[in-house]
């Protein structure tokens, strides 16, 4: 890799690197409004709302995403074709199937146990705040999709490398996102 690249990618990871912290900001600001209005003066509570099992199938979808993922990175380290696409593939489907989980836990919510949105500030911060999670997780479907054409046409060049291991920064940050989210949001009341 030339010198002029490396400085290339070395500025386009600062400023990936300074929008995740506006995201986190972002996200953080999300949480404490959550803190905020939760538990709520009236309407549902989220000891009615939320139910564990919902919680554990879309964690046990999303949070091994960052394993498979390693895998395609590893598989980039090797030069094996083979090993990335296999980790691809594998994140793709995990990151799709959390994503079913989560559209499902939102519509049964709203439509069949009638905790709308506006029923009050508690449930407006919670789908606000899951419901940004889940679209920053269709992004990186996307995004993935993306990554798997320009895999396909490319030979581990440099460029493909580098894009990869940023969209490994973002993934990886979207976990952590949902870590918080169960500790914060869910956990304390569905213990």
């Amino acid at each position: 890799m030339t010198t002029v690249t490396q400085e290339l990618f070395k500025d386009k990871r600062m400023g990936f690197f300074l929008y995740l912290g506006v995201e986190a900001v972002m996200f953080l600001t999300l949480f404490a409004t959550h803190l905020v209005y939760t538990p709520p003066e009236s309407g549902a509570h989220p000891e009615e709302v939320f139910k564990a099992q919902e919680v554990i199938k879309a964690s046990a979808a999303l949070l091994p995403s960052s394993l498979t993922l390693l895998l395609a990175e590893r598989g980039l380290v090797n030069r094996n074709r083979a090993l990335v696409w296999t980790g691809l593939i594998l994140t793709f489907l995990l990151g799709a199937l959390f994503l079913a989980f989560e559209l499902n836990e939102f519509y049964r919510y709203a439509a069949v146990d009638g905790y709308v949105i506006s029923m009050n500030n508690f449930l407006a911060s919670f789908y606000v705040l899951v419901g940004l999670h889940a679209a920053h997780v269709a992004f990186g479907l996307v995004w993935m999709v993306i990554l798997m054409v320009r895999f396909s046409v490319s030979n581990l060049r440099d460029y493909f490398i580098e894009k990869h291991r940023i969209f490994n920064y973002y993934w990886h940050f979207i976990d952590i996102i949902w870590v918080l989210i169960i500790l914060i949001v869910y956990l304390p009341y569905i213990i």
